[in-house]
């Protein structure tokens, strides 16, 4: 066997980088390995390299950062699902603005405003939707780096209703009519109605199965979900998109909106149109751009409702983008995770709208789009981290740029 198999190894924590391990670095080798904090010495054992970074399992912390603190999940480090919970809430938020900047310096060349914004709310219970895993007579989640399947009977992060709707879906699960060929479900919850989604199945299941979930999940929607926001309210069926924290989804549209201004708006990435309405009252014109045909009619009916007019164009983002020919006042964009692309920042970019924001949900693509954004003369005039995921190590970010004068 291998030094790398057999042998543990003292170091120590050199920072923590996005994916949420730990940078150790051991004479001239470079080691990742996950549950730890800056400056904490640790043993840890080498396990497996690739593209020339070491990846290493924990075995003990040595001397702990004053930062650390005891789980609250029981399931921890099993799961995947977090990666944070040894650090206390206020510890992970400067982890996240230090590997935003970081990550802005080494992917897009960039320096960040000398204050990062933070929104952060309650960071327990915050989840309105979570994916749940099915085998062996077993329900949960996946394990830390792999598809074995970790049995858990609730999830701190998730909300009271998630929660209950997981404890009845457990007992059913103990049923032998429970459908076994079920691999993966969703559940989605506005705290009153639950959606309970199935993502994966080995064969169609039956509408019998959904009968007895409205027997035994409270609240059960077989349909779509009325999910209040402020003074709005907004249909949501279950193939549309919406956002997962229930506490920051206000704070989050705000965020976005800060210093939008004009007469006319665009809303890429629309969804069921959380922004979509709310920069409709403030501008005479709004156009919300989405693929998804279920979250279009989401919106065009949560509009309607709500008083306002948005023109809704179902269509890719880069489609609409380089058929464009005037550019908005404002260019609000929530892109998924692969972000905006070149295709889409060359059309921004040949537009030139005086004021773009994007909401991104991953600072490497952020990075990139930013990068070629300020080359072609824009302005980072703000960045704020918006913590929609405590406890784990994703990054949602508000950036605002202007045009150059």
């Amino acid at each position: 066997m291998t030094d790398m198999e057999t042998n543990p190894i003292e170091a120590t924590v050199e920072k923590l980088v996005y994916g949420g391990q730990g940078l150790a670095r051991l004479e001239g080798r470079v080691a990742l390995v996950p549950f730890v904090l800056p400056e904490e010495r640790i043993r840890l054992k080498l396990e497996a390299e690739r593209r020339g970074v070491t990846e290493a399992r924990l075995l003990e912390v040595l001397t702990p950062a004053a930062g650390r603190t005891k789980p609250a999940c029981p399931f921890f480090v099993r799961c995947g699902g977090c990666h944070y919970q040894h650090a206390e809430y206020a510890v992970q938020l400067d982890v996240k603005r230090q590997i935003l900047r970081e990550v802005l310096a080494r992917i897009g060349k960039l320096e960040a405003p000398a204050e990062i914004g933070t929104i952060s709310g309650e960071p327990w219970g915050y989840r309105n939707r979570t994916q749940l895993h099915l085998a062996g007579g077993e329900i949960g989640f996946f394990g830390t780096g792999s598809h074995h399947l970790v049995s858990v009977d609730r999830c701190p992060i998730s909300s009271p209703r998630i929660n209950e709707a997981l404890a009845a879906l457990r007992a059913m699960k103990g049923e032998r009519r429970f459908p076994g060929f079920i691999t993966s479900l969703e559940l989605f919850t506005n705290e009153s109605e639950v959606q309970v989604n199935v993502l994966e199945s080995g064969r169609p299941v039956s509408k019998r199965f959904f009968d007895w979930c409205a027997e035994k999940i409270p609240g059960y929607a077989p349909d779509a979900i009325e999910y209040p926001v402020g003074p709005a309210a907004f249909r949501v069926h279950h193939k549309s998109f919406f956002q997962v924290n229930r506490f920051l989804i206000e704070p989050l549209i705000a965020a976005a909106l800060e210093g939008a201004e004009g007469e006319s708006a665009l809303d890429l990435y629309s969804g069921v149109g959380l922004f979509s309405i709310a920069l409709a009252r403030r501008f005479r014109s709004v156009t919300a751009v989405e693929t998804s045909g279920s979250a279009v009619r989401d919106m065009e009916f949560n509009a309607q409702r709500a008083g306002v007019t948005v023109e809704a164009r179902r269509e890719p983002v880069e489609a609409f983008l380089e058929a464009a020919e005037n550019a908005p006042d404002f260019i609000l964009a929530d892109p998924p995770r692969a972000g905006l692309g070149k295709h889409a920042v060359r059309a921004l970019l040949r537009l030139k709208p005086k004021l773009v924001t994007i909401v991104a949900c991953d600072p490497s693509t952020l990075a990139r789009d930013l990068a070629a954004l300020v080359a072609g003369g824009y302005k980072i005039e703000q960045l704020t981290l918006v913590d929609l995921f405590p406890q784990t190590f994703h990054i949602e970010t508000v950036a605002r740029l202007r045009l150059g004068e």
